[in-house]
This record gives structure tokens, sequence and C-alpha cells, in this order.
């Protein structure tokens, strides 16, 4: 098999670059950044991405410039970003690392209630002349919200999605059932079947939140980066997961 043929493919919520509560809280966005470098990855779907955030930038002596998106982006990556949620002191939302060139990205509004702001970011990245459209997601905490997102994303993918065009979706999904992978594969996006992927918490894994979905490439692998190094950099490990083209 070619390593040209592969697509490795990591998703990971980064709980806006800080960790802990309080004034024990610790800035972690440089770590992740070395991190995301570590992944090797040709594509990164990230959520809980801050654009900015006025409190935090005061009380961190190191917080970056740049806004994360690009903070992280390793060289020669590009960075795509959409804010999924306003909040008192700045916003944050899901974003997109490529090192493919981006030929265009749109957001959809996911939000199923007013208590949680919700999205997804479409980028369409161009894969050695080929298209290839990735959707990165976070889904809502109630059940009920997660069922009617997922619609909602059939929905968008029918509208902006050719049929035979090759579909990557990855992101925190809150969801550790299986209706949500059932409703998936009812529309031809698979993951790689392993046993146990589990991304959350991350001191002490038990459940499997993070996934990355496919239509039209082959699941090849699936894997979890552990100790101690990526649990305290965020509360969720990340995932990486590898297709063939």
């Amino acid at each position: 098999m070619e390593q040209d043929d592969i697509l490795r493919v990591a998703s990971y919520n980064i709980h806006k670059g800080v960790q802990g509560i309080g004034p024990g809280r610790r800035l972690e966005i440089h770590n992740l950044g070395l991190a995301i470098e570590q992944l090797d990855a040709d594509i990164v779907c990230l959520q809980e991405v801050r654009k900015l955030h006025r409190r935090e930038q005061a009380y961190f002596q190191r917080w970056p410039e740049l806004p994360q998106a690009q903070f992280l982006a390793p060289e020669g990556y590009e960075a795509v970003y959409c804010t999924n949620a306003v909040t008192r002191h700045g916003e944050h939302g899901n974003a997109l690392l490529s090192r493919w060139p981006v030929i265009g990205h749109q957001h959809q509004d996911l939000s199923d209630h007013r208590f949680e702001q919700r999205g997804l970011l479409h980028v369409q990245i161009d894969v050695h002349g080929r298209p290839l459209h990735v959707i990165v997601v976070h889904l809502g905490l109630m059940a009920g919200s997660r069922m009617r997102q997922i619609e909602r994303l059939q929905g968008f993918i029918g509208r902006e999605v050719p049929s035979a065009a090759p579909l990557v979706v990855a992101g925190d999904f809150n969801d550790w059932g299986v209706q949500v992978k059932r409703m998936l594969a009812g529309f031809a996006l698979l993951e790689f079947d392993a046993p146990r992927a589990f991304t959350y918490p991350a001191r002490l894994p038990l459940v499997q939140l993070d996934h990355v979905y496919a239509r039209g490439l082959a699941p090849l692998s699936l894997h979890v980066p552990r100790g101690r190094i990526w649990w305290r950099m965020s509360d969720h490990l990340p995932l990486i997961a590898e297709f063939r083209r």
C-alpha cells in the first residue's frame, strides 16, 4: 500500500486551551501546539477552540496573540475556524488544520435550544487534485438534541456534498451509545471498528465521545495516545484515524 494512499485524520477537543478551574488553572495551549504537530495528521479537526477570550487573556501572561486555530497550526498547514458560541468574554467554535490546500468552507448552526450553541464546520480540501469534504462537529449534551442534530447534518450533506465525493465527519459527538453510529451508517458514514478507542475522561477514559466517520474512504485503523502528557492537556484524548483513499 502506497503511503500517499493513506489519509490520516485526528479529532481533538482541546477544552479551550486551559485545564483546571479557579486560580489553579493552567494554560495548555503551548503544549497542545507541540502535541498536534506530533500527531502528524493530514487533517486535524478541533473542537472548543477559542477565537478570543478577554478575561483569560488578561489572566495568563503567555496567552497567544493569534487566535488559537492559527496558533496551533503546524508550519505549512492552513487553519480554518468558525464560531459556534459567543459568550460574555469571547467566542469559541470548531477548527480544521489541513496539510492540503483549502478550497472553500462554510458554517452551519446546529443549536437545538438556547442553552447550547452548537455548529458544524464544512471544509473542502484539494488532496492531490481531488476534492475531499470534511465536516467538523460538536454535538449537544442532550440525547434528543443529538438526534435532531444528526438529522440536520444528514440534510446538510445531502445539499452540500456531492454523492460521489469522499467525505469525513469528525468531532466530539458527546454520545457513547449506538444510536448516532446507526444513524450515520444509514447514510454510508462508517468508522473503523475498534473495540477500545476510549477518549473521555482523559485521565481515566471510560467512553468514546470522539469519532471519525467517512464515506468513500476505507477505514484502516484507530488510535488513541495515552499517558500523563496527554491527559494533562485536555479533558479529552485525541483520536487518530487512518483511511485508504
